[in-house]
This record gives C-alpha cells, structure tokens and sequence, in this order.
C-alpha cells in the first residue's frame, strides 16, 4: 500500500489544475482509504489516499474467459431443426409453468446456439452466451435431457 498526499487550493486559478491532478491519479489507482481535511488559515483541502497501482492489481487477475459461442441466424440441419422445436416447446411449456414470459426462460438466440452447440454435460452450457449459474442451475438438466432424447 502506498500513500499520495493531494492539496486542493480553492481560488479560481488553482481548483481546475488541482482537481483534474486530483482525478487523473484516481482513474489510475486502486483507492483503499482517502481522509480529507480543511486547512481554514491557508483555503485549501488536504487529500490523502491509500492506494495500490493498478498495474500490480491487473496482474494479480486472471485472464478473462474466451468468448462464449452464439449462434447467428445459421441455417439449420434437420437435426438442429428438431432440437429447436424441442427446446422451444419445452421453454413455452416452462414459462406458463412458472408464469412467466417466454424470453425469461431462454431467448430465441440462446435456443438457436444450444441446438447448434449441442452441449453433452451442465459444463458445457456455460460454454453458450447467455447461461451462466442461474439459468443452468434452473434449466440445464431438462435442457440436457431435451438434446439427449432427439
């Protein structure tokens, strides 16, 4: 942790200067604890800030993960064809179940990709643009059953 001590003068001429120093260093770093003070004698704010470089916190993230797959208006095997039907009757089914709208359940693109993808396992429907934990924790074993029966 390292520690930046800012002066922010009041007049006109200074305040600009002061505060544009003041939010650059800020856009930088990673700010931990900031204590402000008003030296009344002299008219200016005394800013000081805990910090960590970004530099050294970027490092310390791991690498973001790859883009997940989304299909497009590809077209369609027969295959795929039947999948989708599938899924899409069993999302219409779902969603009046649970009362509530289709595109809740899943959108027409996350069907799309899902019968494109064809997904064998949970794991691998985090692979598709739009499921994450929610969706696959709610959804993924009966989806995964929709594509093991066709």
């Amino acid at each position: 942790m390292r520690v930046k001590v800012f002066k922010i003068r009041l007049p006109e001429e200074f305040l600009y200067i002061d505060q544009k120093a003041l939010d650059d260093f800020l856009g930088n770093h990673d700010i931990i604890k900031t204590e402000t003070a008003f030296i009344q004698d002299e008219n200016y704010w005394t800013v000081v800030l805990y910090f960590e470089e970004l530099k050294n916190i970027l490092s310390s993230v791991k690498e973001a993960k790859t883009v997940k797959y989304s299909a497009d208006n590809e077209t369609l095997n027969s295959d795929e064809t039947k999948i989708l039907d599938a899924l899409k009757l069993w999302r219409s089914e779902k969603a009046r179940e649970q009362n509530l709208p289709i595109y809740f359940i899943a959108s027409n693109k996350e069907l799309l990709s899902v019968a494109k993808y064809k997904p064998a396992k949970k794991a691998e429907l985090l692979d598709i643009k739009g499921f994450g934990k929610h969706k696959i924790e709610n959804y993924g074993e009966e989806i995964l059953e929709i594509l093991e029966s066709i």
